[in-house]
């Protein structure tokens, strides 16, 4: 299938070997998306540290915080695949706008419950809802990408500047949450997280003419691939696995350690630091003309995200923690935009939407675990012993892509099966 943006490029945009932001964000039609999927993205860094605010405010336990927050990104992580699948087949319109009226529902209820001081059993049944239907923005405006950028040198640079834009949403994102949740009142994050959740959701599904095609009656006969039969995706589910236990572990211990101190006001700063290492880091990567593949840049990017994040549990200061929370932010974006950017050479168009909501959804799952444990830790041992959480994620996480890191290499396809798109030529991995 001929590619339509790489017409619009070369009308658009002088030829480069080194392609930067400038000409990325002058594809045709990109702004279109581009600003409601910021907005509408914004709530999904607020959910999990809204949370835990309210519930560890009404219960008084980071344990029973963490677990309501856990279930929450369990049930987005097994639910996001079923999301994106449905989004490749229905179209991200159809999806989007059922998703967003029941997370709406549901994220209301559970703050209801919570102030009502219910049993935890009740916040956990009003939780799972909550994180099924949590929009899955990220995933569809990657989608959206794909379908504008297919074949350009363009994609590796549109997944830096996705990365940076979701690090700038976690920069934002726990900061409001906390403010609201500090200085105005407990539930004030979840229903603002609510509000945008609607607000920007509805803009985005709004944006029709942008969305990926879907399958037209002529091709419904068509075989469908699944985005996890390619044993690339599932190697990359694990090593994102890790990368969601930085952010849980962190979110749980970095609130349990400003409160340690009496300064709770501080835990949006310090989680603020370490996104924004996170979005720097991720400014520099997209510009960058790579020639190392990626598989090999993943490699090295993990293990210093391992290393950085084996330190954290002996900080025992605000500046010392700002300034390894900074390092491992700076570690976490090149791992996440090089493991975006091989889902181009690794997977089918028509299946790439499910491919990042796996890899979105490994995230929130391995996030969610680290919440649980870490808010375990903080309850039953020393101040600071959730922070084991990232440094145990991270290390097995890189064992394993040590080890299966061969499958991280696409394959020749003669043929691409999935709904409705045509033959497809393979590309160079680097």
């Amino acid at each position: 299938m001929a590619s339509t943006v790489t017409t619009e490029q070369s009308k658009d945009s002088p030829a480069s070997s080194r392609p930067g932001y400038g000409q990325l964000l002058r594809t045709r039609g990109a702004w279109t998306f581009l600003l409601p999927g910021f907005a509408a993205r914004q709530p999904f860094a607020m959910l999990t540290i809204s949370i835990v605010l309210l519930v560890q405010h009404t219960t008084g336990s980071y344990g029973a915080a963490g677990a309501a927050a856990a279930v929450t990104g369990v049930s987005m992580a097994l639910f996001a695949p079923y999301s994106g699948r449905l989004a490749d087949r229905y179209g991200q319109r159809a999806v989007l706008l059922p998703g967003v009226l029941v997370h709406v529902l549901s994220g209301l209820t559970l703050t209801a419950l919570a102030l009502a001081e219910a049993p935890l059993w009740a916040l956990f049944v009003a939780a799972v809802p909550t994180g099924a239907s949590v929009p899955q923005i990220g995933p569809m405006v990657r989608a959206r990408w794909g379908v504008k950028l297919q074949g350009s040198p363009l994609m590796t640079t549109a997944a830096a500047f996705e990365s940076v834009t979701d690090e700038l949403t976690f920069v934002v994102g726990p900061l409001l949450a906390t403010a609201l949740c500090t200085a105005v009142d407990p539930a004030a994050g979840l229903v603002t997280e609510a509000a945008l959740t609607l607000l920007g959701g509805l803009l985005f599904a709004a944006q029709k003419s942008t969305q990926p095609s879907v399958a037209v009656a002529g091709h419904a006969r068509v075989e469908h691939t699944s985005a996890l039969r390619v044993p690339g995706v599932r190697v990359l589910i694990v090593t994102f696995l890790g990368i969601g236990s930085v952010f849980g572990g962190m979110q749980v211990s970095l609130a349990a350690f400003t409160e340690s101190i009496g300064e709770p006001g501080l835990n949006g700063v310090l989680y603020g630091t370490f996104a924004a290492g996170n979005m720097l880091s991720g400014i520099v990567c997209g510009a960058i003309a790579w020639k190392v593949a990626p598989q090999r840049r993943l490699l090295v990017g993990y293990a210093a995200l391992a290393l950085a994040a084996s330190g954290l549990w002996a900080a025992h200061s605000v500046l010392v923690l700002a300034g390894l929370g900074l390092l491992v932010g700076m570690c976490i974006a090149p791992a996440l935009i090089t493991g975006y950017t091989l889902v181009e050479s690794l997977v089918p168009a028509g299946a790439r939407t499910e491919a990042f909501t796996w890899l979105t959804g490994a995230v929130a799952l391995g996030q969610a675990a680290a919440v649980t444990v870490a808010g375990q830790l903080e309850d039953r041992f020393w101040g600071g012993a959730g922070f084991l959480v990232p440094m145990g994620g991270t290390l097995l996480a890189l064992a394993t892509l040590v080890a299966l890191r061969s499958r991280l290499v696409a394959r020749p396809r003669g043929r691409t099966v999935a709904r409705g798109v045509g033959h497809r030529v393979p590309v160079a991995v680097d």
